[in-house]
């Protein structure tokens, strides 16, 4: 088994944080993995993406042509990595925040209100809600590597904010 992520959205949203906390579980399950960020010059508001490999066996490159599943948090993102899924593949929306119409017939799409759920919560994070969703759509890993990598990230971080985030992750995994 392996996969191809990509995660995007803008600069703030998380989206690096979502990626580094996958990868982080995935290595917890003893899986290999790749994390490669990529953001603009701008701290927040301009365009962030990650992407993820997880995989059984040793990966060969980091780099992902085509990817398996897309979590796009905002219209740019969706506009921007679309093309660059694989048919057949799973892209989730945040549709709370996309309005364009999803374009390609060779695609599963799953659009949420990841946003809707994040703001129903006392400080809820999109990214984490958005983290939680894909976790239990893709059952690429388990829920419990899942949040001993998000304690493990957040420890190093800032763990002030770790009962916000599994508030987050919960919350979007049982949407």
């Amino acid at each position: 088994m392996e996969k191809s992520i990509i995660i995007a959205g803008y600069g703030g949203q998380g989206v690096l944080f979502f990626g580094i906390t996958l990868a982080q579980a995935a290595m917890m399950e003893g899986k290999y993995t790749t994390w490669i960020p990529s953001y603009g010059a701008e701290m927040r508001g301009g365009h962030a993406n990650c992407s993820v490999k997880i995989s059984d066996m040793e990966i060969a490159s980091p780099i992902i042509d085509y990817a398996d599943i897309g979590v796009f948090l905002n219209d740019k993102a969706m506009e921007k990595f679309e093309k660059s899924m694989a048919p057949n593949s799973l892209v989730i929306g945040n549709s709370s925040i996309i309005t364009q119409t999803p374009s390609r017939a060779d695609v599963n799409y799953n659009m949420v209100k990841l946003g809707d759920c994040a703001q129903k919560l006392d400080g809820g994070l999109l990214n984490i809600v958005s983290f939680g969703y894909f976790v239990k759509q893709t059952n690429i890993l388990k829920k419990e590597s899942a949040l001993s990598a998000l304690e493990f990230v957040c420890k190093k971080k800032n763990p002030a904010f770790l009962k916000r985030n599994i508030d987050s992750f919960e919350a979007g995994y049982n949407l």
